[in-house]
């Protein structure tokens, strides 16, 4: 019998930002099916999600993709978080983008996610000098050369690790702080995009290890005047991608503008070092929205402005944000009445 590694992931219940974990099943496979999966359990007074005299918590199987680091049969799989009842455990946001999405199915929500990323050796930026700092920005974003693209190689072993895994990553580029990048996913539907940010990401430390690099999500890594990270979300209904969904667009850039607190709220924690207004950002407490406007907090791009339909970016997430919820609050303000 064919026997293949499942590696079971999961996220914790750590604040203010929660952590990917994982750990590994050996079973027959192939696997064709997520119901050919079996639950598994973990100890969540370890990972923040349970007490030590009541520590057993739940993996429940929700997607699996080909393990492009192990190869062969072997396997990738997302898990919930469940109590050990069967309940949905107060970690598991999931489940409730999973009731959103359903329940507004009708408004066919697409979301694409630019994921920002800073790499770092030890305690420091990739590259950067010992002592005192690299050359000021201004040549890094989408540069080229061993002086501007500081680790490409990993960046590129990220790359195809996600395409052999048949995660839809469509590009990657340098950022504007060295040693800082960026892919995007393809837009797809909400559950889709943010089971498949969290798979890259487990990806992006796994990776990490194999070159003793370890990338960060913080949204201002570097304090100064360097670029933060963000997660911008691209985001678009049936309405806004038909004829006159520009006019969509500006009416939920109103309602977004209603709820600009309660976004804020859950799109990551320490945005407020990276939304100074400054630096390609608005300010944490205002919201304004434009077309092509990269300092708004709402960007429509140019495109859409002048087919008259499209999609709007919006660019208040940091990098860390849980993408479970940045999708549930944006269904939940756009297409809730």
């Amino acid at each position: 019998m064919n026997k293949i590694q499942a590696e079971y992931i999961w996220i914790d219940g750590q604040k203010p930002t929660a952590k990917l974990r994982s750990k590994t099943m050996i079973l027959p496979g192939p696997v064709a099916s997520v119901d050919d999966l079996p639950g598994w359990g973990f100890d969540g007074s370890s990972t923040f999600q349970a007490e030590g005299h009541f520590s057993d918590c739940a993996l429940q199987p929700v997607r699996f993709i080909a393990d492009p680091i192990r190869g062969g049969d072997n396997i990738l799989v997302l898990c919930e978080v469940l109590n050990a009842d069967g309940t949905i455990h107060p970690s598991n946001t999931r489940a409730r983008l999973r009731e959103l999405a359903s329940h507004h199915a009708a408004h066919e929500a697409w979301f694409g996610i630019e994921q920002e990323y800073t790499l770092f050796e030890g305690n420091r930026p990739l590259g950067w000098p010992d002592r005192g700092f690299p050359a000021p920005q201004g040549g890094y974003y989408c540069g080229v050369g061993a002086d501007e693209a500081l680790g490409r190689e990993m960046v590129e072993a990220h790359t195809r690790a996600c395409l052999d895994a048949g995660i839809g990553i469509c590009g990657i580029n340098a950022e504007v702080m060295p040693a800082q990048w960026e892919f995007q996913l393809e837009a797809t539907d909400a559950l889709e995009q943010a089971d498949q940010l969290w798979l890259a990401r487990w990806l992006l430390y796994r990776v990490g290890e194999d070159y003793g690099i370890h990338a960060t999500l913080h949204p201002k890594p570097v304090k100064g005047d360097w670029n933060g990270a963000g997660a911008h979300t691209n985001f678009s209904t049936r309405a806004m991608r038909e004829a006159g969904g520009l006019k969509v667009i500006e009416a939920a850039c109103e309602k977004l503008r209603a709820r600009h607190e309660a976004h804020i709220a859950v799109y990551g924690a320490h945005n407020e070092e990276r939304l100074t207004g400054k630096h390609e950002t608005c300010a944490i407490h205002q919201f304004r929205y434009g077309v092509s406007d990269r300092g708004a907090s709402i960007r429509i791009p140019m495109g859409t402005a002048q087919k008259g339909f499209g999609y709007l970016e919006d660019r208040r997430p940091a990098a860390n944000m849980d993408p479970y919820e940045v999708c549930a609050m944006l269904i939940e303000t756009v297409c809730g009445d």
